[in-house]
């Protein structure tokens, strides 16, 4: 189970460094998109590191903060606008991000 947080962690930080990239470079020009992508992606980078051995509760417990800030952030969005990027895809993620991160803590 940590193997496929740790990928998971990895995969989703990316993505949402590349939302926040995408969110500043695009027609809105959002500072804060970049802030805050930026951020998360690099904590969720960094939680899928500790999860290789050096801190495992440690990165599994911030990934898990950052999963449930991102899916509280931008489930209520989906709902409300019905898009699917960044607000779909995002939550979902963080979503499936904080399934992950329990099962894999229950079972450390």
């Amino acid at each position: 189970m940590i193997d496929l947080t740790k990928t998971f962690f990895f995969i989703f930080g990316l993505i949402t460094l590349i939302g926040g990239i995408q969110g500043y470079m695009g027609p809105a020009a959002s500072k804060a998109s970049l802030v805050a992508g930026g951020i998360a992606g690099v904590l969720l980078l960094l939680a899928g590191y500790l999860l290789m051995g050096t801190s495992i509760q440690g990165g599994l417990i911030l990934g898990l903060i950052v999963c449930l800030g991102l899916a509280g952030r931008f489930l209520p969005l989906f709902f409300k606008t019905r898009d699917l990027w960044p607000a779909g895809v995002e939550g979902i993620l963080g979503l499936f991000g904080l399934v992950f991160a329990i099962l894999a803590l229950l079972k450390k």
